[in-house]
């Protein structure tokens, strides 16, 4: 009898002939880049320094393509957006201490956001690791205790031998449910020293699925086939399971209302009848979703923003579907299942047999709806509301947006309507600034069929205008939405409403039509009438642009503070 572990993957002849006749001129830089090469990377993001030459050398000799950004934090936004728009592993290739510890923001937005990165960092010669003071450049006591915090998985690898298996370890760790990014770390001299190990030709790794436990299925869908309001919430973990059609089956089959989160918005038609949309800051939805008698939430924790700043406290039985485990349960009682978003709407959808018929549903969410515009239209916010319709008017419907952490993306979390889902991205995991320009060049990097709009104040615009240059080296396919308020416009009402008056918000900025045009970007400055019309053109030319609309925006009112 032959068992599935006897038997051995054989060399072909093309791999045998690799092995024994390697190239010459080879060093452990090499092993990094055929290893990635062979797990099926062929775009790696990154920035170069000192101990981390080796790897960049042997770029040269591969087939990868390379995209260059300016800042370590940067090319980790570009890699985090790459792999939420591919469902693959993205290589960010850094240098040692400074430059390893510049990517840590970034690293904590992707591992929020379950964004799949693979980050590869040089050390310190090999005789400086274990904790000794030896005086190294960029030398730190313990580089990887600094990442230990923010990423799933640590790898330190001390031999060339180590090296492929180290990335197909921390590859796997990386696009295992929940997705996020991976830390591998090789000294400068491992990296340097020439190779005797032949050519890595190959690398597939299997990570591991996470299906429902069936005692569990069996009890949700028997909940929900008897409920008489069900409700879903559907976070993030849906679109990244590419489940947003099961979805859809399944609220249609419950006649259930759909809310989405903010990171998880696309998961479910805007326009559906069954669709509440996202206005998840809003206490007439957060009323809806405690009067459901069963609601399932998939693919959300239910956080701080999903959860109305955790004013929200549901009265019927709360059925949560989470690949994170550590999210499981973390805010509220439920029937937890660890699963795979699709998976799991895959085995309900076969365990949930009779639809369920309810006309009042799509009324009862059309009632939710209107009292929600009732509520914004009350505070006069016209500027605002057209500027987000501006947006949509002139984004295409399957171009990517990316928003950084600015007031126009705060109304986009709940009132923008991303058209398809996967296509609406932003910072809200860890709610860093300087998320959106970079990660759009991620995303332009992987899929140039589509332009990509970024979105940042002029705060956040800051962070990230260097990458003017990167866009424009790599004629990269993404316009940039400056929103130019003077400041750090969403501090400045948090200060104003707590304490009276602002302090530390107010920006001296730059021109920023002739700074883009100083990196050879074309720019142009619009106004709200015309910025539907400026960024329809700045999207249809290739290569990158920069629109810059001089507007001080207001959010609307909250309702967790018990006011609105």
């Amino acid at each position: 009898m032959t068992h599935d572990h006897d038997l051995v993957l054989r060399p072909t002849a093309a791999q045998t002939e690799a092995a024994l006749n390697p190239p010459p001129g080879r060093n452990g830089g090499d092993l990094v880049v055929e290893s990635l090469a062979g797990l099926g990377a062929t775009t790696v993001f990154g920035l170069p320094g000192q101990h981390a030459l080796g790897m960049f050398d042997a770029l040269r000799r591969s087939d990868l393509r390379y995209i260059g950004l300016r800042v370590e934090n940067n090319a980790g936004f570009a890699a985090d957006a790459y792999g939420r728009v591919t469902g693959e592993a993205a290589p960010l290739l850094l240098s040692t201490g400074p430059g390893a510890l510049t990517s840590l923001a970034a690293l904590q937005e992707a591992r929020a956001a379950s964004a799949p990165v693979l980050a590869i960092s040089s050390q310190v010669p090999t005789a400086g690791l274990g904790g000794g003071r030896h005086g190294y450049l960029h030398e730190l006591p313990d580089q990887a205790a600094s990442f230990r915090g923010v990423v799933k998985s640590v790898h330190t690898v001390r031999t060339q031998s180590q090296i492929p298996s180290a990335i197909a370890e921390a590859w796997t760790s990386a696009l295992t449910v929940p997705h996020g990014p991976v830390w591998v770390e090789i000294p400068q001299d491992v990296l340097l020293a020439p190779t005797p190990i032949p050519v890595v030709t190959g690398g597939d790794t299997f990570p591991e699925e996470l299906p429902p436990r069936p005692e569990l299925t069996a009890v949700v869908a028997d909940l929900l086939a008897r409920a008489e309001r069900p409700a879903i919430i559907a976070g993030g973990g849906v679109v990244r399971a590419d489940a947003s059609k099961k979805l859809r089956q399944l609220s249609e089959r419950l006649q259930a209302p759909v809310v989405t989160t903010f990171g998880g918005k696309g998961a479910f038609p805007w326009t559906h009848p069954l669709s509440l949309q996202s206005w998840l800051e809003d206490r007439h939805t957060t009323d809806f979703l405690e009067d459901a008698d069963v609601l399932l939430v998939v693919g959300s924790g239910l956080g701080e923003l999903s959860s109305n700043y955790h004013t929200f406290e549901p009265r019927g039985r709360v059925i949560q579907i989470e690949a994170d485990l550590g999210k499981l349960e973390s805010n509220h009682p439920a029937l937890g299942i660890h699963a795979d978003a699709r998976l799991a709407l895959q085995a309900l959808l076969e365990t949930v047999e009779e639809p369920r018929t309810d006309p009042t549903a799509p009324e009862r969410v059309r009632e939710v709806l209107d009292k929600v515009r009732a509520r914004i239209a009350a505070q006069e916010l016209t500027l605002e509301q057209d500027v987000l319709a501006a947006v949509r008017k002139a984004l295409p419907p399957r171009a990517p947006s990316f928003w950084d952490m600015t007031i126009l993306a705060y109304w986009a979390w709940s009132a923008f309507d991303p058209k398809a889902p996967n296509t609406m991205h932003s910072a809200q995991g860890a709610g860093g600034l300087g998320y959106a320009f970079p990660a759009a060049l991620g995303a332009a990097a992987a899929d140039p069929t589509h332009p990509v709009l970024a979105v940042s104040g002029d705060g956040g615009a800051l962070y990230s205008i260097a990458e003017l240059a990167t866009a424009r080296q790599y004629d990269l396919n993404v316009t940039w939405l400056i929103v130019d308020d003077g400041g750090y416009g969403i501090l400045r009402e948090y200060m104003t409403d707590a304490f009276g008056e602002p302090t530390a918000t107010e920006l001296t900025r730059p021109d920023y039509v002739a700074l883009a045009e100083s990196f050879g970007v074309p720019g142009v400055r619009t106004s709200p009438e015309s910025l539907a019309a400026d960024l329809a053109s700045a999207l249809a030319a290739p290569g990158p642009s920069v629109v810059v609309l001089p507007a001080v925006l207001r959010m609307f009112a909250p309702t967790h503070l018990g006011s609105g």
